[in-house]
């Protein structure tokens, strides 16, 4: 605990919890806090710079940026949350089975785990998305997941390997439970404090990927406030208008700062041989 409480005290932590902190606080309470609509525009404030009306500016359609982006703080968390839930729930399952299982069950998982990691997760659902007739949010969270699930599957199986020799599973085994109950009561909850940690980088991840996919016109509907979407926007207007690219361009960069630094916090209080490495006691 006094090795936990001292990670997380550090400077990077204070940073990452802070961006972190403060995302989710907007995206829960800043869209219906924004002085304008998502979708509000109005023609006489094209374009307009940053100001009282429109504090960071409007965009060509004569909307307001401040709005849209409170709009799109809470696309991205929306977005990353459920990549991130079904994502990791896939591949503890598909861990659990081939760490626990081994023989020919371990053999075929890793072979599927070979075959998606052989291709960029980014490639893999920019191929579904492109492919599709129209752009959805669904979509992008599914592209996402077909892919994110892999990371999880690889970390957990390698854990579960370790973890189904341990004493307290052979105990647990010599009592009769079975492999799902043992899976579930006594392996994964010694799995958690990785998971944690990798759930929080998947989370930028997933953020990225979908601000990645709407800047190539391939992620949310038109129309949607997404800060991928308003970066490919405001890139036709970069010397008239800079604010258009600006403000999405920091927000995705300063949020996945946070979570990475975030993840980095957590990797060092929830992983003993880091904080022994570091000399910490």
């Amino acid at each position: 605990m006094r090795r936990a409480h001292r990670a997380l005290r550090s400077r990077t932590a204070r940073v990452g919890f802070g961006v972190v902190g403060m995302l989710l606080l907007v995206a829960a309470v800043g869209p219906p806090l924004a002085p304008y609509g998502a979708e509000e525009c109005a023609l006489m404030a094209e374009l307009a710079p940053p100001g009282a009306a429109h504090w960071l500016g409007a965009d060509p359609d004569g909307c307001d940026i401040f709005s849209r982006m409170l709009h799109g703080a809470r696309l991205s968390v929306l977005v990353g949350l459920i990549v991130v839930l079904v994502s990791s729930a896939l591949g503890t399952a598909v861990g659990l089975a081939a760490g626990l299982r081994g023989g020919a069950v371990d053999a075929a998982l890793m072979f599927v785990l070979e075959v998606f990691q052989a291709f960029p997760g980014f490639l893999i659902a920019l191929a579904i998305v492109a492919t599709a007739p129209r752009p959805s949010v669904g979509l992008v969270i599914g592209a996402l997941c077909v892919s994110g699930w892999v990371g999880y599957a690889r970390l957990v199986r390698g854990q579960a390997m370790v973890l189904r020799d341990a004493e307290f599973v052979t105990a647990a085994r010599a009592q009769g439970f079975g492999p799902v109950t043992i899976a579930l009561r006594h392996v994964l909850p010694n799995l958690m404090g990785p998971l944690v940690v990798q759930a929080t980088f998947g989370l930028a991840g997933a953020i990225l990927a979908e601000a990645g996919l709407s800047f190539l016109g391939l992620g949310v509907p038109p129309g949607t406030p997404s800060w991928g979407a308003m970066l490919h926007q405001g890139r036709s207007y970069l010397l008239v208008a800079p604010w258009l690219s600006v403000y999405p361009g920091v927000a995705i960069a300063v949020t996945v700062l946070g979570f990475n630094l975030l993840g980095d916090a957590l990797s060092d209080a929830l992983d003993p041989r880091r904080a022994a490495g570091s000399g910490t006691v």
